[in-house]
């Protein structure tokens, strides 16, 4: 864990804030790489993930945005409200679980509004490894777009093509035009909202993209608590405890009901904290963190939106 403070708050469009962190004891700050994220310890119990936004390069500061959200539990809100220029914060080092990959020739990059977040630090990256590559930010409006004075400068601003719902029609995004005969070096990240996402996917696969041509990075998971959901046990193995979780409730709600020692953070099964080891049984997977093969082996299971399809799930717990 880190301790830093943050040195400027600003407000960057319609309801987003950027953070500037810096090291409270003034050290440098450990380094990370384009589409990392942190760890952010908000409030006592609520730690939420925020992608870094700055160029990798720089060890001085982090910085982040918030979006925020009308459905917050505490996490953008908090942000919004509560930490001010001076304020302390404890976060966790960098990971990186949407890694740009350099190794390719030409790169489009789809930023669905919060989303510009980790395609600004790639963006970084990009221009310093000399890479081609287009910015396609993606909004309701002019007024929600983050970072947009930078990005309207140089150097990026010759990358950059804004599409926007309350603009001409040619401004707007005509994806099959863009993703069109894609050539083997292509890359094509994105990062927004979930129907956004998958547009971009569906209508890159359709133009010819293959899927290890495709990285996305999801905010926010699908329910975790959907109608039809039945019942089921969870035995810890090391304790021999069998606890009941009811339709409505999630595994991480009912262990952490039950004193069960579990770190946890995003609580949405996408930033992986949570994967306990699976010893009978077998998993619902609803989580966005573990791949397919990984799921394929239900060796592994994220209590904080999963659920089982077998009647009792064995857990190294």
């Amino acid at each position: 864990m880190l301790e830093v403070r943050v040195a400027r708050k600003i407000a960057e469009a319609e309801g987003v804030c950027s953070f500037e962190l810096a090291a409270a004891n003034g050290a440098e700050l450990p380094a990370f790489t384009a589409g990392s994220h942190i760890d952010v310890h908000v409030a006592p119990g609520i730690v939420r993930q925020y992608s870094l936004c700055n160029s990798p390069h720089e060890r001085g500061r982090y910085l982040i945005a918030v979006l925020d959200e009308p459905a917050s539990r505490g996490g953008s809100r908090g942000m919004h409200a509560d930490v001010q220029e001076g304020s302390r914060l404890t976060i966790g080092v960098p990971r990186n679980l949407f890694d740009l990959d350099l190794g390719g020739d030409r790169y489009l990059l789809f930023a669905g509004g919060i989303g510009i977040t980790p395609m600004l630090a790639m963006a970084h990256s990009l221009l310093a490894a000399g890479k081609r590559f287009e910015l396609h930010y993606c909004g309701r409006s002019i007024e929600r777009l983050a970072f947009l004075g930078l990005l309207n400068e140089a150097p990026f601003a010759k990358h950059l093509r804004v599409h926007v719902d309350s603009g001409p029609v040619e401004q707007g995004l005509d994806a099959a035009r863009v993703l069109a005969s894609p050539a083997q070096g292509d890359q094509l990240y994105v990062c927004g909202p979930a129907g956004f996402m998958s547009h971009i996917q569906t209508t890159a696969k359709a133009s010819g993209w293959s899927d290890r041509q495709l990285h996305r990075e999801d905010f926010a998971a699908p329910p975790q608590v959907l109608e039809g959901d039945q019942a089921f046990e969870i035995e810890l193995s090391r304790s021999g405890r069998v606890l009941q979780v009811p339709a409505q409730k999630t595994a991480l709600e009912v262990l952490l009901a039950h004193d069960v020692a579990i770190e946890s953070a995003c609580e949405q099964g996408i930033c992986g904290t949570c994967i306990t080891r699976v010893l009978a049984g077998e998993p619902d997977h609803r989580d966005q963190y573990l791949d397919a093969a990984e799921h394929a082996r239900n060796d592994s299971f994220t209590p904080c939106c999963s659920r089982s399809r077998s009647p009792r799930l064995v857990l190294d717990l």
